[in-house]
């Protein structure tokens, strides 16, 4: 289940890792970067992106290569995952679990303004 938004930190500009790139005239690893953030958001795949999806996230493989060469994304097996991904996003079962607690509480105020607009 994706998310309807992601955090994104408010110095992401001056995040190290981001530095390096822009030092290094990678701008457009930055932007696959930033991305790669909505799209593993949307599809909640909880920090995966799987190889099929650089196209995308703006990336080829050389931005790939650059993200992992700097840390902000880890190889693994079918694709990569976003580090830190976990320490900064609900996960997609936090998700759920939040969506199906406003859920309740919405259909438990619907159900006690239904008893009061019925004549209680």
């Amino acid at each position: 289940m994706g998310l309807p938004w992601i955090r994104l930190e408010n110095n992401l500009a001056q995040n190290p890792k981001i530095l390096h790139l822009i030092e290094d005239k990678q701008y457009q690893a930055a932007f696959a970067y930033v991305c790669s953030l909505g799209y593993v958001g949307s599809t909640g795949t909880d920090g995966f992106i799987p190889r099929a999806a650089l196209p995308f996230v703006h990336a080829r493989p050389r931005d790939a290569k650059t993200l992992v060469d700097v840390g902000l994304w880890h190889e693994c097996a079918g694709g990569w995952d976003i580090n830190g991904w976990s320490d900064f996003q609900p996960t997609s079962e936090e998700n759920a679990q939040r969506k199906e607690r406003a859920k309740k509480a919405a259909a438990h105020r619907w159900s006690k303004n239904q008893v009061m607009t019925n004549g209680a």
